[in-house]
């Protein structure tokens, strides 16, 4: 019906009521007769569709009551940036008849929403963020088009990495398992916390590499050297120069991480983490994007500050110096062989988890020694982390959660770096910044052996076996979801999550609703960090016992910071209705 004139009204009928609306099966269209010329516009406020012809017309401006948004009536441009433009028709006048097209839309829909969706980021406007992520998917852009998009917004944009790239980055990551409606969900999410971050901020002074092209070693020793003395603009050029000389990923991986843990478990394992994101950033959008990129975690890198620095890592035991030591006796045997010969994660995993400092490293060490990989290594490095929050005990601190959770994340972050520079094998043996990140973050899962006392209940220990719960994969997610409605519902959360992956249904399912039950939250930083380092790690293992624990200690961090007031979900939504053409309001 949209592609053929229909008949509206005489001229005489709309000079005499000035405005009216046009109904059928499409979308309501607004008739306005202003200074002797017919305009047709959608009757619906592109900003929250309110109808408008309960609006005003003054010289050649329509304005919509609610929110006051103000459009140009000849084109349906709006004046307001926050309330995108009126979608507009072709009208006719014939003999005194006025013949309507009612369609509606733009004639390149990819290129106006990657526009509003650059208007929408600049303002920090939400809801032009939502309906622009939409209509981008509408118009058939591929999900990793718009988190390149947004990356490279916050790159231009930020002289530093942020939270915000750091969520966008691990919702990207996750896009491919998710559903449609979850995976829109989280492009949202990514983007407005990018959007949020560059408001106000101070865009970064361009930078370029240095005329010369020194050899890899010297450019480590120059960004160890400047990274000590806080040096950022000569640390960003160091960087830059690697960049244009053509370093590898793996070639760039080294020189970040190895200058990163000249410092140890910096700002808390931020700082490692956020360039462990920005290598997956680039893994996301292409490496092309490296001199965009990478320059934005140095400034952080290089004003960390280390917990060497710190009571508790000096006193009563000195834990950097017996890392100092331990990383001399790794660096002899530390193997470079491929994970797969050695199988004794769990054990080390567990070892790990002690209250002797001297004993944990003792038995990383003897891993090593035993032809455990670098990747080895980590895997059971985050699996014994993972088991620290999966064990939190809910006596403690609320606070407390998140000293858990940046053990586990670093964790994490230096198990993927470990994978990077291992995987090349042109790097065999320039693995000794991130075997220190090991033993460091060894250390960091024993300062936090207090949140395990008393350890909370893993699902299945002691005799529980589930059988209260719900069995279809249908009914354990709508608990699920139920039980993230209410608070201190930690324990029958990760009771779900265990129950599901016990009766062996697809874990793409239970990934699926803790992907939702955040994504509906006005969730903080941590969470989206929790979620993606989580189902990195499940991954590793698969559906085993140690896979559940993991995704057991996903659920329990979720369950412990929800409910929110949910007010970004509603904003998904009413973008979601206006795309539809649902009437968002009575009488419209």
């Amino acid at each position: 019906m949209g592609g053929e004139f229909q008949y509206a009204c005489t001229l005489d009928e709309l000079r005499r009521k000035g405005r009216l609306v046009m109904h059928g099966p499409h979308r309501p269209v607004l008739l306005i007769l202003d200074r002797d010329r017919v305009r047709a516009l959608d009757n619906r406020c592109p900003h929250m569709g309110f109808p408008l012809e309960r609006g005003s017309v003054e010289d050649g401006i329509l304005t919509c009551h609610w929110h006051h948004a103000r459009f140009d009536l000849a084109s349906g441009c709006t004046f307001d940036l926050w309330a995108d433009d009126v979608p507009t028709c072709p009208v006719e006048v014939r003999a005194a008849e006025i013949w309507v097209k009612p369609e509606f839309g733009h004639e390149e829909p990819a290129a106006h929403w990657r526009l509003r969706l650059e208007d929408g980021m600049a303002h920090n406007l939400g809801l032009v963020i939502a309906k622009a992520v939409q209509g981008r998917l509408a118009a058939g852009m591929q999900p990793l088009d718009i988190v390149r998009q947004a990356a490279l917004f916050g790159a231009q944009n930020l002289d530093g990495w942020t939270a915000g790239m750091t969520i966008l980055t691990a919702m990207g990551s996750l896009i491919a398992a998710l559903p449609k409606h979850e995976a829109c969900l989280a492009l949202l999410h990514g983007v407005r916390h990018v959007a949020a971050d560059c408001e106000g901020a101070v865009a970064p002074r361009k930078r370029s590499p240095l005329a010369s092209r020194p050899d890899t070693d010297a450019l480590k020793r120059w960004l160890r050297r400047w990274s000590a003395v806080r040096h950022g603009e000569a640390a960003q050029r160091t960087v830059l120069t690697a960049i244009a000389a053509g370093a590898r990923p793996a070639d760039l991986a080294d020189l970040l991480f190895t200058a990163e843990t000249d410092r140890v478990f910096a700002d808390g394992g931020h700082s490692l983490d956020f360039i462990n994101k920005a290598f997956e950033c680039l893994d996301l959008i292409g490496w092309q994007h490296a001199g965009a990129l990478l320059p934005t975690v140095v400034g952080p890198m290089v004003a960390a500050r280390g917990a060497d620095e710190s009571t508790e890592w000096r006193q009563p035991a000195d834990l950097v110096a017996l890392c100092e030591h331990a990383a001399t006796q790794m660096a002899q045997f530390a193997s470079s062989g491929e994970a797969g010969s050695w199988s004794r994660h769990v054990e080390l995993a567990h070892a790990l988890l002690g209250e002797d400092a001297n004993a944990v490293l003792a038995a990383v060490c003897a891993a090593a020694r035993d032809g455990a990989s670098c990747e080895d290594l980590g895997r059971s490095l985050s699996y014994a982390a993972a088991l620290r929050v999966a064990r939190f005990g809910t006596a403690n601190e609320h606070g407390d959660w998140e000293s858990a959770h940046h053990v586990f994340t670093y964790c994490n972050a230096v198990h993927q770096g470990l994978k990077r520079i291992s995987a090349d094998r042109g790097l065999a043996g320039h693995r000794n910044g991130l075997l220190r990140a090991v033993l460091h973050g060894a250390m960091a899962i024993y300062l936090i052996r207090y949140l395990n006392v008393p350890p909370a209940r893993l699902p299945g220990e002691d005799g529980d076996a589930s059988d209260d719960l719900p069995a279809t994969a249908e009914d354990i997610r709508a608990a699920l979801l139920d039980a993230f409605d209410r608070q201190h519902q930690v324990e029958i959360a990760g009771r779900l999550v265990a129950r599901h992956l016990a009766l062996d249904h697809p874990p793409e399912l239970i990934i699926s609703a803790l992907a939702y039950a955040l994504l509906r939250e006005d969730a903080g930083f941590h969470a989206y960090q929790m979620l993606e380092a989580g189902v990195r790690q499940f991954r590793e293992w698969g559906n085993t016992r140690q896979g559940r624990h993991i995704l057991v200690a996903v659920a329990r961090y979720l369950a412990a910071h929800s409910p929110t007031e949910r007010a970004w979900l509603q904003t998904a939504d009413i973008a979601e209705r206006l795309s539809r053409g649902d009437q968002l309001h009575e009488n419209a």
